[in-house]
C-alpha cells in the first residue's frame, strides 16, 4: 500500500508538471556583422499548450526571457585620488561575467515571482548581477560596489538591460519579445532562456541560442588579429608610423 501511494503521488506531481508545455522560436539563429551594422533585434516567438485535462487557471500566465551573451574575465577597479593623480586600488575579478545581459518580462518582476524564487533561479537582472557565483573573490555584501560599478558600465554601454514590458502577449497562450542587440555587443553564441510563470509559480523553461558573427573584411581581420597576432601587432605599428611619416611631409612648413 505504501508503495502505491508513493506510486500515485508521483503521478499526480508529473501530471501537474506537464500541464503546460512551451514552445519558442527565433526569428534569426545567426546575426552577420558587416561593415554597415549598426545593431539589430531578434524576435522571440512562444506558444503555451496546454493539456487537454488541464483546468484553465485563474489568473494570465507571465513570460521572462532572460538573454546572455559570451562570457568573459572582466576585472573592475576602484580608482582613488592622490594628490594631483588617480589611481588603481583595489579590484574585483568576474571571472564568469555575461559581455552582454538583457531581461525581458510581461510585466515587472516583483509582480510576477517572490524574491526568494527570484534570487534562487537568478530571475531577473539584479537577482543575476548578485548571486553568489558572479564573483569569486569576495561575500557578504562587501563586494557591493563593484557589481553595482559594473552594472552601471554596462548599463551605459547598452549591454546590461531590463525591460519590464518586453514581452507582449498577442493571445493568452501566444506571445512575442524582441531582444534589442546594439552595435557594442561582441560577436559569439548567445543563450535565450524563456520562463513560463503562473501564480508566482514556474510552470515551464526552454533555452535555444542564436549566433553574432562577423563577416567579410572585418572577420578577416578578427581572424588575423586571433591568429597571428604577432604580425597584427607589427602591421599595425607599422601602420601608424607610416602614417605619422606621410601626414608629416604634407603638412611641414619649410
Amino acid at each position: 500500500m505504501r508503495i502505491l501511494g508513493i506510486l500515485l503521488i508521483l503521478l499526480a506531481f508529473t501530471t501537474s508538471a506537464s500541464a503546460e508545455t512551451l514552445i519558442t522560436s527565433l526569428s534569426n539563429h545567426r546575426v552577420l556583422i558587416n561593415s554597415n551594422y549598426t545593431g539589430t533585434s531578434i524576435a522571440v516567438f512562444g506558444a503555451i499548450e496546454r493539456d487537454a485535462q488541464t483546468v484553465a487557471r485563474a489568473t494570465n500566465y507571465d513570460v521572462v526571457v532572460t538573454v546572455r551573451g559570451p562570457r568573459q574575465f572582466l576585472t573592475v577597479r576602484k580608482k582613488e585620488q592622490w594628490g594631483p593623480i588617480w589611481i588603481n586600488q583595489e579590484r574585483q575579478k568576474f571571472p564568469q561575467a555575461p559581455t552582454y545581459l538583457s531581461v525581458l518580462t510581461s510585466r515587472p518582476i516583483a509582480e510576477i515571482t517572490s524574491d526568494q524564487l527570484r534570487q534562487r533561479q537568478k530571475i531577473g537582472l539584479r537577482a543575476i548581477i548578485d548571486s553568489p557565483d558572479f564573483t569569486n573573490e569576495r561575500s557578504g555584501g562587501v563586494d557591493r560596489e563593484f557589481r553595482e560599478a559594473l552594472y552601471r558600465i554596462k548599463s551605459q554601454e547598452g549591454l546590461f538591460l531590463e525591460d519590464e514590458r518586453g514581452v507582449t502577449f498577442l493571445t493568452p497562450s501566444i506571445f512575442r519579445a524582441s531582444i534589442p542587440l546594439p552595435a557594442t555587443a561582441p560577436p559569439g553564441e548567445y543563450s535565450v532562456d524563456v520562463t513560463l510563470f503562473a501564480d508566482t509559480v514556474i510552470l515551464a523553461r526552454t533555452t535555444t541560442h542564436f549566433e553574432l558573427v562577423k563577416t567579410g573584411f572585418e572577420e578577416q581581420i578578427g581572424f588575423v588579429a586571433r591568429d597571428w597576432s604577432l604580425l597584427y601587432g607589427l602591421a599595425t605599428a607599422a601602420m601608424a608610423i607610416f602614417f605619422g611619416w606621410l601626414a608629416n611631409v604634407i603638412f611641414r612648413r619649410d
